[in-house]
């Protein structure tokens, strides 16, 4: 995709969807990077007003790739973890106008789902990129804490990317990670499943579905599932204490899950879970229901943790399957993400071609 086909579906399919904050034709239209760099011409977005600055977005342009706008993020007096508010109004889910794209990186989720970039950064403190990327049908990677510069003084938050698929996301990885290799996946990878982690009330048709891409993965030879249960401690109480600037009030809770976590990877390359516990929400808000269930474990514990698209509920919106590895194996989750695109046997339609 060019910088002039960017812009001329921003134009088109923006108002409706309200991915963007701020679009940058100008700039965009002006910049001429040098040639011969690894990203030359390609367009991408970056997560709200101050995403430009960040390190990602600063790696990415050095390398050659030109940012045409600003996606949207939680506007004022929103909760952070439904919708986005973009330039043009509510950001909505592009698989489904009435519900929400997921946060806080909703309007990268949508830009990618919607074909308006390729590319777009985000940010992950509880599953800021992977429950977008999961309701919104899009790859989302969320790095290692602390492999990459973050403003997040917490530690919880970690840079991300939200792509079409994993393969697309290897571009990116390789522009900001300083010493990236190629890292060769044997497979199948030996892997375990968790509906739950053990706390979480998971929406039965979305372990269900979420479920069957782990089987699918199975059955292709990617993974080797190995059925022994697996569960964690609820993070709830200390993710918010962490967040509060309280880490001693649940460093027990964090400690037993670090044990518990370490030992699963001691001989066990994957975990597989649903990427969020319940489908996408109204814009009305989560209610009761906390869509971060399966997410925030991996902020607290600063492991890698992806969402891949799984398939969809019977009422059209899309599931994620997320996969957790060894903390700095992000390389390696990458390459098994793109294996397991594979053989869960992903189909990509695009949903603004015939927007809801």
């Amino acid at each position: 995709m060019t910088v002039v086909e960017a812009l001329e579906r921003i134009g088109r399919l923006d108002p409706e969807l309200c991915a963007f904050i701020e679009v940058w034709p100008e700039q965009a239209l002006a910049r001429e990077p040098g040639p011969g760099l690894p990203l030359t011409g390609r367009p991408f977005a970056v997560k709200g007003r101050s995403g430009i600055h960040s390190y990602a977005a600063r790696r990415l342009i050095a390398a050659g790739a030109v940012a045409v706008g600003s996606t949207a993020v939680p506007g004022p007096g929103t909760q952070w973890q439904t919708w986005g508010l973009g330039a043009h109004g509510r950001t909505v889910n592009p698989w489904r106008a009435d519900r929400t794209p997921g946060g806080s990186s909703a309007g990268s989720a949508v830009a990618v789902a919607a074909g308006m970039v390729g590319l777009a950064t985000g940010s992950d403190g509880a599953g800021s990129v992977r429950i977008p990327a999961a309701w919104c049908g899009v790859f989302g990677l969320k790095t290692t804490n602390g492999l990459l510069p973050s403003p997040d003084r917490t530690g919880l938050a970690s840079a991300g990317v939200l792509t079409r698929s994993a393969a697309d996301a290897r571009a990116f990885l390789r522009c900001v990670l300083d010493g990236y290799e190629d890292v060769r996946v044997g497979l199948p990878v030996r892997a375990r499943w968790s509906a739950d982690l053990g706390f979480a009330r998971t929406d039965p048709e979305v372990e269900s579905v979420a479920r069957a891409a782990a089987e699918r993965l199975a059955a292709a030879g990617t993974v080797c599932l190995d059925e022994r249960p697996f569960a964690l401690l609820d993070p709830r109480q200390a993710w918010e204490a962490v967040r509060r600037g309280e880490p001693s009030t649940g460093a027990a809770v964090r400690g037993e899950n670090d044990r518990r976590l370490d030992a699963l990877f001691s001989d066990t390359e994957l975990l597989l879970t649903p990427a969020t516990p319940n489908r996408p929400h109204g814009h009305d808000g989560p209610g009761e229901l906390y869509s971060t269930a399966l997410t925030w474990a991996f902020n607290l514990s600063g492991h890698p943790a992806a969402s891949i698209p799984a398939g969809f509920t019977s009422d059209g919106c899309p599931v994620g399957l997320q996969l957790v590895t060894a903390r700095g194996t992000d390389i390696s989750l990458l390459e098994m993400a793109v294996a397991a695109e594979r053989g869960a046997h992903i189909v990509r339609p695009c949903p603004s071609n015939s927007p809801r």
